[in-house]
Order: structure tokens, then C-alpha cells, then sequence
């Protein structure tokens, strides 16, 4: 499901993190798709417990999941909606990027910069 990179300066947490919100935003995850325990996930990966916890913690900070007590950690809706709102943010930055005349390349190199800092 998830790899580490143990060579990476990105802290394990993140690597978890980024990771799932990728699955999660790519659909590669949908809603109300359970996530495997926190232990079970530290025990795939070779990692501290709450290493895998935080990384759980923040994707329900940012709305991505959430944690039903027994029933375990699931992909919440929310996390669809978040994948709406970000296609709806690209669609008015590509309007103005052609309202200012920029080129497709020149708009790609902005966003790509953007996501870089």
C-alpha cells in the first residue's frame, strides 16, 4: 500500500501522510474506505506507532479521514469535497492564466514552483 523511503530527509510521518492524501485526493482511496489499523500500518512499515498516529492526526485534521472509535479510521467524505475544491481553484487559475496571456507552460511552471515552496 505505502513505501518509505528511509534516505529521504522527509520525515516517516510525512512520507505516510502525503502519501495516503495522494490516495485520497486520487480516488485510488474512496469514501468510507477503511485505512488498516495504526498498529498494523507501523508493523507494515517498520515504524514507531506514532509515527503512523500523527499521520492518521493530520489527515483528520485536514478533513481526509476520520477515526470511528472501533470501527477504525475511514476516508471521509469530505476528502471528495477537498478534491472538488481544488479542481474548482485550478479551472478560475487557468482562466486567468489565459487572460493574462500566459502560455499553458508558462502556467504549468508557476503552479510547479508553488508546490515546490
Amino acid at each position: 500500500m505505502l513505501s518509505l523511503d528511509p534516505a529521504s530527509t522527509v520525515p516517516p510521518y510525512e512520507q505516510v501522510r502525503s502519501q495516503l492524501a495522494r490516495k485520497i485526493t486520487d480516488r485510488e482511496l474512496a469514501a468510507g474506505a477503511r485505512l488498516p489499523t495504526v498498529r498494523a500500518l507501523a508493523a507494515d512499515l517498520g515504524i514507531a506507532v506514532n509515527t503512523v498516529a500523527r499521520a492518521y492526526r493530520e489527515l483528520e485534521e485536514a478533513g481526509l479521514v476520520e477515526t470511528r472509535g472501533r470501527a477504525g479510521t475511514v476516508v471521509s467524505a469530505a476528502g471528495e469535497r477537498s478534491r472538488e475544491k481544488v479542481l474548482r481553484a485550478a479551472r478560475a487559475y487557468a482562466a486567468t492564466a489565459r487572460e493574462q496571456g500566459l502560455t499553458a507552460e508558462e502556467a504549468l511552471e508557476i503552479v510547479r514552483a508553488a508546490l515546490a515552496g
